[in-house]
């Protein structure tokens, strides 16, 4: 198996629904997102993916985030806009770029220098969906 990292970053404003204190209130991060994949062959230049294309992805998926009221972006226009549901969000947008035998295995997103929550998709469950 072999595995990547890439990092993006965007800045967003979001206030969190029901929620009993400050963050109900709007504010702001300047996110910073990692990008664990996974594979297990090469291609024939022998790289799991480009970091290029891996970056191309990340900003593709980050910019549609970027300098955004997430609130009223869809899904967070219904789905409280956590930094759960944000890392779940970004894996699933990035998963479906990814070329064939590339998965991802991980998308974390810090909200702050030391505050962070991380996406781990059920790979083995997107397996068996994708032969259904």
């Amino acid at each position: 198996m072999y595995e990547l990292m890439v990092q993006g970053d965007f800045s967003a404003a979001h206030r969190l629904r029901r929620y009993q204190g400050e963050c109900e209130r709007l504010h702001g991060h300047n996110y910073r997102v990692e990008f664990l994949l996974a594979g297990d062959k090469l291609n024939p230049v022998g790289v799991l993916v480009d970091f290029k294309e891996v970056k191309r992805i990340a900003r593709e998926v980050l910019g549609r985030l970027d300098h955004q009221y997430l609130n009223e972006l869809e899904p967070f226009d219904t789905l409280n806009p956590t930094t759960e549901q944000l890392a779940r969000y970004i894996a699933e947008e990035v998963a479906s770029r990814l070329p064939e035998g590339v998965a991802v295995k991980a998308v974390t997103c810090w909200e702050t220098d030391r505050c962070a929550a991380r996406y781990v998709p059920d790979v083995a469950a997107g397996a068996e969906r994708a032969e259904d």
